[in-house]
């Protein structure tokens, strides 16, 4: 997939090589920073990054290594007084593999970052970097008139895998854990995530910043922060919906130099409160109306960044930006083949009906457990979750008016010989040896062959039925857990006096904004029933699938089908959980009642019913006696109408 690598051309005094980044910094000259690697030159993707910017002793000292190779290694700094500080054998990722190693209070000094690895190429083995932490902080970055934010280096396989591993420390947890976030800005201002936490040494993450994107927001806010932070270039498109049995285009790109001077405000966000932020990415209501809608943005690398985000970018772009056609090339992202190799984290996925999500890892398949892809979304509400890919939250579909959905990666940008930047074409992304990735793979499949395709690529060996079959089960017990999150927000809203809120009309209930996107749950309720059927039918996908699972010899597919329909019984009636209910009481109910009442979950979307009505409770049962809240009659006839889109799982084409 990744050829030898060539130097791509661009303008050496804008755009810097990856491995150098962090050593203008530490005082190295760019060739410097290469002779460092130079045996190592023909290893794709091996990389370094030390945080701070400017490495001094008044702040943690933050080193990432990234390679290709599965292989085992450790990482160690060494203080300038030749003993080692700290070592980490803990290989994360997978691809690209990553090392990381902190020092909380470094001295001053010439300090050396040391990758041993096993089985590595010769001169490859041990690498070595050297860098400066001084004893007072040096003068930050400033702020260009030519560009939101100075570039210092390139887009390559490099920088490529530090974003990636970048991605994945931030939202690492065991699997088990399913975390969850209020906000995106809770996960940037923890330090122990965060390897880019105040890097630029200007207190940016220290000053109230304030993250809340919905789940189109979400990969352009990681993309602009991870950019902003190494000085990378930037940039974005405005794109169509998509309709009329065409997918989104995108007539317009503008980047970090060249601005739009009239940025849309079409795009409605959740109101928040970010008082006192300069790096605030929503504001109060008062605030969006007196902001001025021009080019100005407020002087200062931090404020200009926020100003970026908050009324260019986040005005801008939405779900439609990613169900862009496979094959268009003015898009800022293009589809990638199925494989380990492509799907790392940072790449997206658009499902045809309007939802983004991002990877943020891979766990490799064990003999005890399956493979699993592991991503973040953003919810309307601000909420930023981590859940596995599955039926019931990976949603696909071909159809040409809803565009192509599936895994995408952003598009590189460089800058031509001018120094101006453009975008690389799709067939320059298949031929770079940094990339080699572009593929249409994924828009000639059928729905059942990319989910069989994707279990092939998340467990490459057979699997155990039973242990599979528990996986889905436990893929769709988090996914209601998801859920009770998402009803308690719209619970709170009644209880904090919240007005009734209008229902949309028609294929509106799934893309309207305001207070029905923030409380209402119509495109998550939509997923849930799918995923309740693709738990439902999982005994009969193994008996169709027979191949791909490691069946017992003197069993036959029927036998193990009917067994797996026991194990399936037993286990959805002894998952439990609860919620709160309108008087603010605990009610508890087995995955078992979730999946018997899914007729009734069909019409549970309505912010406007009691959260009891929302669960499917029955009327003049115990658990529904305390609901005092009921959607209009002419709100339940306009549901009633809609209901055949839930009833056959299926969202309405775009007019």
């Amino acid at each position: 997939m990744f050829p030898q690598r060539h130097s791509r051309r661009i303008a050496p005094a804008v755009l810097l090589a990856a491995i150098a980044i962090l050593s203008v910094a530490a005082g190295p000259t760019r060739g410097q920073a290469k002779d460092a690697f130079a045996a190592c030159e023909t290893e794709a993707g091996l990389a370094v990054l030390a945080s701070p910017i400017a490495p001094w002793k008044g702040a943690p000292l933050k080193v990432v290594f990234t390679a290709e190779k599965p292989l085992k290694g450790e990482l160690s700094l060494t203080a300038p007084d030749g003993k080692v500080a700290v070592t980490s054998s803990e290989r994360h990722g997978g691809p690209p593999y990553f090392w990381f190693a902190e020092v909380a209070s470094p001295v001053s000094g010439d300090w050396v970052a040391t990758l041993t690895r096993e089985g590595a190429e010769a001169g490859c083995a041990t690498v070595r970097h050297t860098f400066s932490v001084t004893k007072t902080a040096e003068a930050p970055p400033r702020p260009t008139a030519k560009s939101v934010w100075p570039i210092r280096g390139t887009w390559d396989r490099e920088t490529e895998n530090l974003y990636s591993a970048w991605i994945e420390k931030l939202f690492d947890d065991p699997i088990e854990a399913a975390p969850s976030w209020p906000a995106l800005h809770e996960v940037l201002r923890d330090k122990s995530r965060n390897m880019l936490f105040d890097h630029l040494g200007l207190g940016e993450d220290s000053k109230k910043l304030v993250m809340q994107p919905d789940c189109a927001d979400l990969p352009y806010f990681l993309r602009a922060y991870f950019a902003f932070k190494v000085g990378l270039p930037f940039g974005y498109s405005k794109c169509s919906r998509g309709g009329g049995g065409k997918a989104p285009r995108c007539p317009q790109w503008f980047n970090i130099q060249k601005e739009d001077v009239s940025p849309s405000a079409s795009k409605q966000k959740p109101t928040q409160s970010a008082s006192n932020s300069l790096f605030g990415v929503f504001e109060t209501a008062a605030a969006q109306q007196s902001e001025p809608q021009s080019s100005s943005r407020p002087q200062g690398l931090v404020p200009g960044f926020g100003y970026y985000i908050r009324t260019v970018v986040a005005n801008a772009v939405h779900s439609g930006s990613g169900r862009t056609a496979a094959d268009d090339n003015n898009t800022d992202y293009y589809p990638v083949p199925l494989t380990a190799e492509t799907l790392r984290p940072g790449t997206i996925y658009a499902d045809p009906y309007g939802h983004v999500l991002v990877l943020v890892k891979r766990v490799a398949q064990t003999s005890e457990a399956a493979g699993v892809f592991l991503a973040v979304d953003g919810q309307p509400d601000g909420t930023v979750a981590r859940k596995r890919f599955w039926r019931g939250n990976f949603l696909f579909a071909q159809n040409p008016s809803l565009g192509s959905p599936g895994f995408k990666r952003f598009r590189p940008i460089v800058a031509d010989n001018s120094g101006a930047l453009r975008r690389l074409t799709n067939a320059e992304i298949a031929k770079d040896p940094d990339y080699g990735d572009f593929s249409l793979e994924q828009s000639k499949l059928g729905v059942e062959d990319f989910y069989d395709r994707m279990d092939d690529v998340m467990s490459p060996d057979p699997l155990d039925p039973e242990r599979a079959m528990k996986e889905t089960i436990t893929a769709l017990d988090e996914q209601v857990k998801t859920r009770v999150t998402s009803v308690e927000n719209g619970r709170k809203y009644q209880v904090g006096g919240g007005a009734e809120v209008a229902i949309p009309s028609g294929p509106s209930i799934f893309e309207t904004t305001g207070a029905w996107e923030d409380f209402a749950t119509p495109s998550r309720d939509l997923r849930l029933l799918i995923a309740i059927d693709v738990v439902r039918g999982f005994p009969d996908r193994v008996a169709r699938r027979a191949e791909r699972y490691a069946m017992p010899k003197d069993k036959s597919a029927d036998q193990v089908k009917t067994e797996l329909g026991g194990t399936l019984a037993s286990e959805i009636a002894a998952r439990k959980f609860s919620y709160t209910r309108s008087d603010g009481s605990t009610w508890t109910l087995a995955l078992k009642d979730v999946i018997d009442r899914s007729k009734d979950l069909e019409m549970a979307y309505n912010v406007n019913d009691c959260v009891e009505a929302r669960w499917g409770a029955t009327e003049k049962s115990e658990e529904s006696a305390t609901c005092k809240r009921h959607a209009s009659s002419a709100q339940r006839a306009k549901m009633e109408d809609y209901r055949t889109w839930f009833h056959e799982r299926r969202r309405p084409l775009r007019q």
